[in-house]
């Protein structure tokens, strides 16, 4: 249990930024820092295939769901990465599928990422009830000490909360921490504009087909195509069926951020080192490794339950038109 202290020792940082340069809100009418002043805010970047905001995601409802009777106003501050992100039927949709009821602000134009001069998914920065940021988090974790943060200015706002009495949470599929002592592969990018380590011979053509091959060994954190193929800036599209993505990989978990390029369902099987993944199934697929593309969106592929060991991790998409954005990894 966390000692409690008032938050007269919290620095100020600021005062709340403007959310007007907002492109919509989901969940809420737009809201001001005026309309807000003589409650707590807890303002949270984020994009929806982001698996570092996911994994904090848990906390961050569970906050919601506790002090919203007490004063704090849960702000999402949705700030695409990818363009698909931009329209507001997938986001609403994603929001939907992962319980957040708060208001969203949706920022594709990042004027109010801009406004916070904010570079980090997820990035939380709480506010008093005079409108004053008082502490901020950027990434996972230290969840004990953000909680406490709230409930320190909750407090002061004149609230009675449960003083270091801390939510508890229990995350399944894509929101449960990452194994970081067994985390060995970095986010990977498969787009041309940021991808690093890629291994079919020949390398990547920008712009335009190109048939591709998986060499013979791919390297550890190296990444190859089979099939045809075209490499664009954000994402690299399968033009013919039957098309493949290995990556060798070190972690518990695989994710695929991907989704239809032309909005056809696009059926797909994964396997590591050859084989199904049977118990090391993610969420989005079966034991014998079978899954559907629907929606773009981040797919959880592999979660191991044994030992973690270098491993080769295999996608074969059923049909063309399938789009790879990026991998990353718990």
């Amino acid at each position: 249990m966390t000692a409690f202290t008032s938050g007269a020792h919290l620095p100020a940082e600021g005062t709340l930024p403007s959310f007007s340069g907002a492109t919509a809100w989901l969940n809420s009418e737009p809201l001001t820092p005026e309309a807000l002043r003589g409650k707590v805010v807890v303002a949270d970047f984020c994009t929806y295939t982001c698996i570092n905001w996911l994994r904090s995601l848990p906390y961050v409802r569970a906050w919601d769901d506790r002090y919203r009777d007490d004063g704090l106003v849960t702000i999402g501050i949705h700030t695409p990465e990818f363009s698909f992100e931009h329209d507001l039927g997938n986001i609403r949709t994603a929001l939907q599928q992962m319980r957040v009821t708060y208001p969203v602000a949706v920022d594709n134009d990042y004027a109010v990422w801009n406004a916070f001069a904010n570079h980090y998914w997820p990035a939380l920065y709480f506010v008093d009830a005079e409108g004053r940021m008082r502490h901020h988090r950027f990434g996972e974790g230290d969840y004990e000490r953000s909680e406490n943060v709230i409930q320190q200015l909750l407090a002061d706002a004149g609230a009675d909360v449960p003083v270091g009495d801390l939510v508890s949470v229990e995350p399944t599929g894509p929101e449960v921490a990452a194994d970081w002592g067994a985390l060995n592969t970095p986010e990977t990018y498969l787009g041309y504009r940021q991808t690093e380590n890629f291994a079919s011979p020949g390398g990547m053509e920008q712009d335009v087909p190109k048939v591709y091959e998986v060499p013979g060994h791919v390297r550890l954190n190296h990444w190859a195509l089979s099939g045809d193929w075209t490499a664009m800036a954000e994402a690299t599209v399968l033009n013919e069926p039957k098309g493949r993505v290995a990556f060798r990989f070190d972690a518990r978990d695989v994710h695929l951020v991907m989704g239809p390029a032309s909005g056809a369902s696009v059926p797909f099987s994964v396997s590591i080192d050859g084989a199904p993944p049977g118990a090391a199934e993610g969420t989005d697929v079966d034991a014998d490794g079978s899954g559907e593309l629907i929606e773009p969106r981040m797919y959880q592929l592999i979660r191991q339950r044994g030992p973690i060991t270098d491993r080769l991790f295999e996608i074969e998409f059923r049909d063309a038109d399938a789009a790879v954005y990026a991998f990353t990894f718990g």
